[in-house]
């Protein structure tokens, strides 16, 4: 007769935890992409399930990430165009079927603070189906931002609370949450480190012949920094400045090519000798680009964890962060959208004052095997 693994019979002995993860967006893809793997190694006792609503819905920006990941979603809402709240309204209608009558979930997991975070939160919350937040308590203090509101929601409705970094942990003490507090670190790092081979063997410096510490990266998208003329304007400025002293890469986001259309000015940035223009990139390519540039110039959020994590300098032109921990440890520094004070801080980059940070703590490409242990001891 032969004899089964212990795990396996203790697996029959406890109730089948059923988990779902929504996500909807790229920077959410990459918060989730060992999941499934972990548990498919250790966990016999979950079944977990991932959804992708689709409010990042072209190949680009979404299908890319997940062949390279090597992750298929188990469920598509396709939600599709529309602005914040048809978006939220669709993923509630649909999501609501789908635990009502496909995949009763124990257990819902949302990552990030995006429209289909917060509607799934909110429909866990309708059902009664316990909620989890991966990245809570990140606060920028920003209310015009809905990306803050959503945060701040998304919260309010959860029952467990993953959390980054130590603000994370402040902010929620202070906030005085009902839910169970854990500070796990951050499973975007567990992407970087799991595809570390995949990254390195990318062949975007010699596609693009850049030099490694030879160029500048640049990501802006965010709505008060391209959609007035004025700010497409000093972002013009900026890049005349860097024009000759290093080459500048600038996977540009599909607002901003749009911006720059609207406003007339596609002949002023093809005038930069140094600037290559390229449109938006597949994770492995990004995270090389990242690995070997001079520094970072962006108003991304995910970007200042990334860069952090790798110890290089990254510029992010807004006016806060829901991740201090970022500049407080870390890389990056918060410049005001002007251009003198950026070439200011890119002054510094490029004669070697700048500094040189640290790895926040619990960013070790472990956060996803801690999650889930916490998980499996949680009465759900």
């Amino acid at each position: 007769m032969t004899k089964e693994p212990i795990w396996c019979i203790f697996a029959f002995l406890k109730k089948i935890k059923k988990i779902l993860i929504v996500v909807g967006t790229r920077p959410n893809f990459i918060k989730v992409t060992q999941f499934k793997k972990i548990v498919e190694e250790n966990y016999a006792q979950f079944d977990l399930k991932i959804v992708h609503t689709g409010q990042h819905y072209d190949h680009k920006m979404a299908d890319v990430f997940f062949e390279q990941f090597n992750l298929l979603p188990d469920y598509f809402l396709n939600i599709g165009k529309g602005d914040q709240t048809e978006q939220i309204a669709f993923v509630k209608t649909k999501l609501e079927e789908l635990l009502l009558n496909t995949f009763k979930a124990d257990l819902v997991i949302v990552p990030g603070d995006v429209n289909s975070t917060l509607a799934a939160a909110q429909v866990a919350n309708k059902i009664g189906i316990k909620l989890a937040h991966l990245e809570s308590g990140l606060r920028s203090f920003d209310n015009a931002m809905p990306e803050e509101r959503n945060r701040i929601l998304t919260d309010k409705l959860s029952d467990y609370y993953f959390v980054t970094e130590q603000s994370g942990m402040n902010h929620l003490k202070v906030e005085n949450q009902k839910g169970e507090v854990f500070f796990v670190g951050n499973t975007m790092i567990d992407t970087m480190v799991a595809f570390k081979n995949q990254i390195q063997a990318s062949s975007i410096l010699r596609s693009l012949k850049l030099e490694e510490n030879k160029f500048v990266l640049m990501t802006i998208h965010r709505p008060s920094n391209v959609d007035s003329k004025e700010g497409l304007l000093k972002l013009l400025n900026l890049l005349n400045h860097l024009n000759g002293k290093l080459k500048i890469v600038f996977p540009i986001h599909p607002r901003t090519e749009q911006r720059i259309k609207d406003f007339g000015l596609e002949n002023k940035f093809n005038e930069i000798e140094s600037l290559t223009r390229t449109e938006p990139m597949n994770y492995f390519d990004f995270q090389k680009l990242i690995s070997n540039c001079k520094c970072v110039l962006t108003d991304s959020g995910g970007i200042q964890e990334e860069t952090t994590f790798l110890k290089k300098p990254c510029l992010t032109l807004r006016e806060n962060t829901e991740r201090p921990s970022t500049v407080e440890l870390g890389t990056n520094t918060l410049v005001p959208f002007d251009p003198e004070a950026i070439k200011k801080e890119l002054d510094s980059i490029l004669n070697g004052t700048y500094k040189s940070g640290e790895i926040p703590p619990l960013w070790d490409g472990k956060t996803t095997k801690r999650i889930l242990k916490i998980i499996a001891n949680l009465q759900l």
